[in-house]
C-alpha cells in the first residue's frame, strides 16, 4: 500500500549519524539487509530529510513504489519498475539523462546497475541503494564479486572513491513491547568510509573491515554485535534473540561479559 506518511528519524529509532549522511553533497550510500529488514523505511526518511531541507532534483527507480514524496523543498520524480520501466540498468540510465541530483536504486540487482550506481556517485550525484547483505564487510565483498576477475582492481578503486557509508540492518524482537510501541527494534551496523577504509577496499582488505568499525566509534560507527549487546544489556532484546540475529556469537559474548544468562556465562568461561 502507498504511503505518503513517511517515519521520522526518532520514530525510527536512527543514530544521528545516519541523518549526517543524508547530508552529503555526492557519494554512494548503501541500506541493506535481509528481505523485511526496514530498508526501505530508512531510505525513506533519509530521502524525506532531504527534501525537507535542501533544494534538489530528487529521482528513485523503486520496486514497488512504498511511499509518496510531496515535493517540499526538492523536485521529486518516482519510477516504478514495470509501469515505466522495464529493469533497474535501464531505468537508472533513463534517470542519468534526466540531470538529477540525488539518485535512490530500490535494489541492486546486476552488474549493469551496480556499475551505473558507483559511475553516478562517481560523477557528483548521491546515490542511495539497497542489497540483500547482512554486515559491511560482506556488503563491499557482494559488490566486488558481481563483476568478472579481470574488473575487479578497478572496480575496487572505484568503490573507495565512491563509497560514502553501508547501514546493514536487521528488525530484533523486543523481550516486552509496551502497548503502542513497535514490537521489533532495529539494530544497524554503521560503516562510514575512512581513508583506512578507503584503503582496505582498494587493496581488497575487506577481513579487516570489522575492526575497522570497531574502532570507529567517535565518528559514529558500530558494529552490529555491539548494538545487539547493549540492546541485551538494556533489557530490550533477549539472549536468545541477540544471538539469532550475529554471525559472531563470540563476539557478543565478550561483550555481554558477565551479564550472559547462566549457560551461556559457562560457554563465554570456556571460550577464554
Amino acid at each position: 500500500a502507498l504511503s505518503s506518511k513517511i517515519p521520522n528519524f526518532d520514530k525510527l529509532g536512527l543514530p544521528d549519524v545516519v541523518k549526517e549522511m543524508s547530508e552529503k553533497p555526492r557519494g554512494l550510500i548503501l541500506v541493506t539487509g535481509p528481505t523485511g529488514s526496514g530498508k526501505t523505511t530508512t531510505l525513506a526518511a533519509m530521502i524525506d530529510l532531504i527534501n525537507r531541507t535542501r533544494a534538489e532534483h530528487i529521482l528513485t527507480v523503486e520496486d514497488p513504489i512504498e511511499f509518496v514524496y510531496e515535493p517540499i523543498k526538492s523536485l521529486v520524480h518516482q519510477r516504478q519498475l514495470g509501469e515505466d520501466t522495464k529493469s533497474f540498468a535501464n531505468a537508472l540510465k533513463a534517470a542519468l539523462r534526466e540531470d538529477p541530483d540525488i539518485i535512490l536504486v530500490g535494489e541492486m540487482r546486476d552488474l549493469e546497475t551496480i556499475s551505473l550506481a558507483i559511475s553516478a556517485a562517481e560523477t557528483g550525484h548521491l546515490v542511495f541503494g539497497t542489497l540483500h547483505t547482512s554486515s559491511a564487510a560482506q556488503t563491499v565483498d557482494r559488490i566486488i564479486d558481481v563483476f568478472p576477475h579481470e574488473k575487479q582492481t578497478q572496480v575496487r578503486v572505484q568503490l573507495s572513491n565512491s563509497l560514502v557509508a553501508v547501514f546493514s540492518q536487521t528488525l530484533v524482537s523486543k523481550k516486552n513491547p509496551k502497548p503502542g510501541e513497535y514490537g521489533r527494534v532495529m539494530a544497524q551496523e554503521i560503516m562510514i568510509i575512512t581513508p583506512a577504509i578507503s584503503n582496505l577496499i582498494r587493496e581488497g582488505k575487506t577481513s579487516q573491515i570489522y575492526s575497522a568499525i570497531q574502532t570507529g566509534g567517535k565518528l559514529g560507527m558500530q558494529t552490529l554485535e555491539t548494538v545487539l549487546a547493549n540492546l541485551y544489556k538494556a533489557g530490550t532484546i533477549s539472549f536468545e534473540a541477540a544471538m539469532s540475529k550475529t554471525s559472531k556469537p563470540d563476539e557478543i559474548q565478550r561483550l555481554i561479559g558477565g551479564a550472559a544468562p547462566q549457560s551461556g556465562a559457562k560457554t563465554a568461561a570456556r571460550a577464554h
